[in-house]
């Protein structure tokens, strides 16, 4: 293992999951695979002796955007941000930003699904216009689907307490700062796209009048899809659903001060 991963631990798998290197399933109910401590990369064990040592795999080894790594995904890809991230975006700010019930509407479950197979076919030549997808709720969905299906949230499971703690806290000064001081130990890929999210989230909150969606609206949606709580820490209580929802809207709220 000295010239695979930098740092590869043999890892269980909660749920199906495939091979980032040779994009193959990963047989077996425990140990399937190996997991790079450092950028993420999951891999069978034979795949690990061909990937080098500084956790950044070309590009064609990425043959998936979706349920990829982020970090291992942006640094593959030479990029700030994940593609789907920024096409989905841009095209939602482009012509859906007064849509009813823009990302609480479903889409439909078919087409979604075809513009998820499109992203990791061939995600540089996707195309996401009205004239291929008139519904806009289509695109939101696809994007809500690849932020739920990240194997590491955008808010890491490792730092799901501290951000949990910090919304607790009674002082909305010191709440805010808490939530601040936990932004800033996010990896930088993922720093970036819940960056990225909340500047987007902002906007879409900005037309609340016409697509009724407000910043508290948005938390309830984007809270367990944008942080999840670790599996091996019990179940979700209703306390910590209302956290993550907060956790969510204070970061639209306070976008240009918490990043």
């Amino acid at each position: 293992m000295t010239h695979a991963l930098s740092a590869p631990q043999i890892h269980t798998f909660p749920g199906p999951h495939w091979c980032d290197y040779c994009a193959n399933f990963m047989w077996g109910l425990i140990s399937q695979g190996l997991r790079c401590s450092d950028c993420g990369l999951c891999v069978h064990r034979q795949c690990s002796q061909l990937i080098p040592c500084d956790c950044s795999p070309d590009q064609w080894r990425k043959r998936r955007v979706f349920s990829a790594d982020l970090t291992t995904l942006v640094r593959a890809l030479n990029t700030q941000r994940s593609p789907v991230v920024d096409l989905c975006v841009r095209e939602i700010e482009r012509r859906g930003l007064r849509a009813v019930g823009l990302y609480r509407v479903p889409g439909s479950s078919e087409y979604i699904k075809q513009l998820k197979m499109a992203f990791d076919r061939e995600w540089e030549k996707v195309v996401l216009s009205e004239d291929v997808y008139p519904d806009i709720h289509i695109i939101a969905g696809a994007l809500k689907l690849y932020l739920q299906g990240l194997p590491i949230p955008v808010i890491p499971y490792h730092l799901y307490y501290t951000f949990i703690q910090a919304a607790g806290l009674p002082d909305p000064g010191a709440r805010l700062e808490g939530i601040h001081e936990a932004v800033l130990q996010l990896p930088r890929a993922h720093y970036e796209a819940l960056r990225y999210l909340a500047a987007h989230l902002k906007r879409v909150a900005a037309f609340e009048k016409q697509n009724f969606m407000s910043a508290e609206n948005l938390g309830l949606v984007f809270g367990p899809t944008l942080m999840r709580k670790p599996e091996d820490s019990g179940p979700m209580s209703l306390d910590h659903m209302w956290k993550q929802s907060l956790i969510v809207e204070l970061l639209i709220q306070n976008e240009d001060i918490l990043f």
